[in-house]
């Protein structure tokens, strides 16, 4: 088993969000180094947290949006149309 936590094909998916996570990234080193404000903790504050925290919320939409990737990946062995628990009702209903 692989010790990875997504296979290449879900990262190929999820790639789309890492570009967007690296500019907010660039600009809070940017921040960092060049301190535009460096007199005003409070507008370095506000500043780092509106890039900050929409990082922070992309990075978990990410990582929850490849677990149901990887999710839907498991359901495929399925028909169309039906779930994993809809065979699984179907198989005790032709038991009976």
């Amino acid at each position: 088993m692989s010790d990875r936590i997504f296979d290449r094909e879900t990262m190929l998916d999820l790639s789309v969000n890492f570009i967007p996570l690296g500019i907010l990234l660039f600009f809070v080193l940017l921040f960092l180094v060049l301190a535009p404000f460096p007199g005003d903790p409070l507008i370095v504050l506000v500043q780092m947290s509106l890039v900050i925290i929409p990082g922070i919320a992309l990075l978990m939409l990410t990582y929850y949006s490849g677990n149901a990737i990887e999710g839907s990946r498991d359901d495929e062995q399925a028909e169309p149309g039906y779930s994993e628990a809809d065979a699984e009702v179907a198989r005790s209903a032709g038991e009976e």
